[in-house]
């Protein structure tokens, strides 16, 4: 039976895959890392050689003392400053090069996983909770970046170091030469490998919970009003202290593997030295080496250690960082919900009409009998018309909205614009045409204004003016002490609700799109600030085409010129508001009395 040195579920050819992937986006960075590992390299032979040149000093120094002869010390004592300031300029070096290279991996990993990311949102997202994708954006891309520091470095540094000090342990004798091999061997691949044996699923398992413990730490705070007033805090509080007590569990069991590396490390060092003396001291009787080099011999094999030192924790973060690369390989490996040939050509949209016919969605993963989102739903919008789309909750008004803007593929029906049909138009030349006022109102933690130009970094001073004075917000802003450039705080919580909405309509109209979506622009807002922006809401419909989705039916009369009642996924009536109003027994009636 064959002895498997690796951990048993450990997948060599999925690592070979994953560490490959790893590489190439380090790829543009290469000139960084190489002279990151080059740093460290010549740290590494400054120190060996400032250790045996010091050996060889202080005993020849002595045995000249001894006889009385004379020597010239100076040659070697300026060596042995120079290796010391060599040591320590190319530590810093090493520190000041390997760090940047490491900052410069990390954001570009960032970068490379957003841009991965963005094409998979919504849809191929939707099953992720938010603070998991936090974890993996942060915690897991930080993992991935020990690659080049905690792996590649010590690696590469530890296999061309050894060679080389062995190389030069050979020039003084051979026997000694292999004796210091096997034992760098034994330091450098067989206590790394019982290492990674020990620590590969403890490593697993600790990522894994840590980013459990960062979801449910972040659903508690989020959710802490629902807990208090459910009575769930204590549950919570357990949940949470079970999943610290594993982790504390498992960081033990990986202490324990590395306090056992370091005992191996120093066992084999030490053996190494006394091998070492053990096989020269006949040489140095033989005449075959002087006295003094004996001590030198001594202290080169001990300090060629320090290159098979860090070897075990390159090796346990190496399981860490696998695990890692494999969370995050499984999100970017799913194929987006809807996938467009690169170079399709973007239709015109100028005078566009939207038409929908019998259009049928379901939902992937839904059971074959399940009901559709969308159940035949045909409905028009004509350029410049306002139409206002009402029916309770699961009629599927979100879910024409996301058609609309691509982030789902319909199965039967048909949806055109400007008479070309839907899958026709790339997808983010399609939502370039779009602006989508959400009931989700997302604002980043930065300023007012780069919150507002995230709709048209280009825009200037006048037109961000202009947007925020139609969405009646100039006059709040201009009011704060920074203007514009008050800093709105972690998803907008420096705002009221109110004023984060017209933050996000002013956004919407920043971008000056043919089409405007409003997704219940007044949700979660008091009755005084709702009635304030349906005012102002129906002032900017003014001569723009408008899909207005809602449950606040009162001021549509005033503000929309046609109302679509969506049911079960289809539209099942259709008029003027006051129209339709004055059915007794029509659909937005009943939605109408209800309110």
């Amino acid at each position: 039976m064959r002895f498997n040195p690796l951990p048993p579920d450990f997948d060599l050819t999925q690592a070979r895959a994953d560490l490959r992937r790893l590489v190439a986006l380090f790829r543009p960075y290469r000139s960084w890392m190489l002279w990151g590992a080059v740093a460290a390299l010549l740290t590494l032979l400054a120190n060996v050689a400032l250790m045996a040149t010091s050996g060889w000093f202080i005993a020849q120094m002595a045995l000249v003392g001894l006889v009385g002869a004379a020597m010239d010390y100076f040659t070697p004592a300026a060596f042995i400053r120079g290796m010391a300031i060599t040591r320590t300029a190319g530590r810093y070096i090493e520190r000041l090069v390997t760090h940047e290279a490491t900052f410069r991996l990390l954001q570009a990993l960032r970068v490379w996983f957003y841009q991965s990311l963005e094409p998979l949102a919504p849809a191929r997202l939707q099953e992720l909770r938010s603070a998991d994708l936090s974890s993996r954006i942060l915690s897991d891309i930080d993992a991935l970046n020990h690659l080049y520091l905690r792996v590649l470095v010590p690696v590469g540094v530890a296999l061309i170091g050894g060679t080389l000090i062995v190389a030069m342990m050979a020039f003084f004798s051979l026997r000694v030469a292999a004796s210091t091999l096997l034992f760098l061997l034994l330091a450098g691949v067989a206590v790394p490998l019982l290492t990674f044996r020990l620590g590969h699923e403890p490593g697993r398992r600790l990522v894994a919970q840590r980013a459990e413990l960062r979801s449910v730490v972040v659903d508690g705070l989020q959710g802490l009003g629902e807990l208090r007033l459910y009575g769930g805090t204590t549950q919570q509080a357990q949940r949470i202290g079970t999943l610290t007590d594993a982790m504390i569990a498992e960081q033990r069991r990986l202490s324990r593997a590395t306090g056992l590396s370091q005992g191996l490390l120093g066992l084999a060092a030490n053996l190494a030295m006394w091998s070492t003396l053990l096989l020269a001291i006949p040489l140095v009787h033989a005449a075959d080496l002087t006295p003094a080099q004996l001590p030198m011999l001594a202290l080169f094999v001990l300090a060629s250690f320090e290159a098979a030192m860090p070897l075990p924790l390159a090796l346990q973060m190496l399981g860490e960082t696998l695990a890692a690369a494999r969370r995050v390989f499984a999100i970017l490996d799913a194929r987006p919900q809807i996938e467009e040939p690169a170079d399709l050509p973007v239709p015109r949209w100028e005078g566009a009409e939207l038409v929908v016919d019998g259009l049928r969605l379901r939902y992937p993963g839904a059971s074959a009998d399940a009901a559709w989102a969308l159940d035949g739903l045909s409905l028009s919008l004509r350029p410049g018309e306002r139409v206002a789309l009402v029916g309770p909750s699961g009629a599927g008004k979100s879910s024409l909205i996301a058609v609309l803007l691509r982030f789902w593929d319909y199965q039967a029906g048909s949806v055109r614009i400007g008479g070309h049909d839907l899958r026709a138009w790339p997808g983010e030349a399609l939502r370039g045409h779009i602006a989508v006022v959400s009931q989700d109102t997302y604002l980043f933690n930065t300023t007012i204004r780069d919150n507002l130009m995230l709709a048209k970094p280009d825009a200037t001073q006048e037109e961000v003016i202009a947007a925020c004075k139609a969405a009646q917000l100039h006059d709040f802003i201009t009011a704060l002490p920074e203007g514009y450039e008050t800093w709105v705080g972690e998803a907008g919580m420096r705002l009221s609700g109110g004023q984060a909405r017209r933050v996000a309509i002013a956004r919407a109209l920043l971008r000056n799109a043919p089409l405007l979506i409003l997704d219940e622009p007044t949700e979660g807002l008091d009755a005084l600030t709702e009635r304030d922006l349906l005012r102002d809401i129906a002032t900017l419909m003014a001569g723009r085409t408008v899909l207005l989705i809602t449950h606040r039916l009162a001021a549509l009369p005033a503000a929309v010129d046609r109302v679509l009642v969506m049911e079960s996924g289809r539209v099942v009536e259709e008029g003027a508001p006051a129209e339709l109003l004055a059915r007794p027994q029509g659909a937005f009636r009943a939605l109408h009395d209800a309110l």
